[in-house]
């Protein structure tokens, strides 16, 4: 079955709740180096994640990233119980 957008947006909020480089996302949210590149621009540019460039870029989960999360796992219980 096909994912969502917003699914794939939840999963990488939640991977860099601890910081994560692209490797660690592309394989735990199951995308390619192309396909995650949009995802990342895009949660940065909302400021749901930040970057850091260490020896490699470090992704994290903002306040604001970890509150999305919190409100659509909220939403996605509240489906599910329907």
């Amino acid at each position: 079955m096909k994912r969502s957008k917003y699914e794939i947006v939840s999963q990488i909020l939640n991977i860099c709740k601890g910081g994560a480089n692209k490797t660690r996302i592309v394989y735990q949210v199951n995308l390619n180096f192309k396909t995650v590149n949009p995802y990342l621009d895009l949660l940065v540019k909302n400021d749901l994640i930040s970057s850091k460039q260490n020896t490699t870029i470090v992704y994290e989960t903002t306040d604001k990233g970890l509150d999305l999360l919190d409100s659509y796992e909220r939403v996605q219980n509240q489906i599910n119980d329907i």
